[in-house]
This record gives C-alpha cells, sequence and structure tokens, in this order.
C-alpha cells in the first residue's frame, strides 16, 4: 500500500462519510436525484481508486497526452521538496 494510495482510500472515506452524515442528520435527502449524486460518484470512485489502482480520469488524461509525475510532488529533481 502506497501513501497516494492510503490517502485516496481515506478521501473517498470521508466523502462518504459526510454524505451519510447529512443524510442521517436530515441536511440532505439523497433518495431524491441531485447533483450530490456526482460527490458519490467521485468519493465511489477514490475509494475504489486506492484499492485496485485504476482510475478513470487518470486513464483519461493519459490519453490525452499528459505525462505522470515522477514523485509524489510532481518534481523531479531528488532532494527538492513539495513545498
Amino acid at each position: 500500500m502506497t501513501v497516494n494510495r492510503m490517502v485516496s482510500i481515506m478521501a473517498g472515506f470521508m466523502v462518504l462519510l459526510s454524505l451519510v452524515l447529512a443524510q442521517i442528520t436530515q441536511q440532505i435527502d439523497l433518495f431524491r436525484p441531485t447533483w450530490l449524486w456526482l460527490t458519490v460518484f467521485v468519493g465511489l470512485n477514490l475509494f475504489q481508486m486506492g484499492f485496485t489502482g485504476f482510475c478513470p480520469a487518470a486513464r483519461i488524461f493519459k490519453a490525452l497526452g499528459l505525462k505522470e509525475a515522477t514523485s509524489a510532488c510532481g518534481t523531479t529533481s531528488p532532494g527538492k521538496g513539495c513545498c
């Protein structure tokens, strides 16, 4: 398990948890079709990407010609920090 995958799992879980808590406290109604289903889709994609490594958005961006970063920060020089 890599840091990036664990971050995706945690982010997806937090997105889905916030929607569930909002549903439980009756702040939203997930049983009516709304734009919140887009948030559910994003949360589920983040969560599953953490486990499987498959990301539909990454495939689309690669097909468009974008390159992957060589490190987690996107820097190519060793020893340089992210910030």
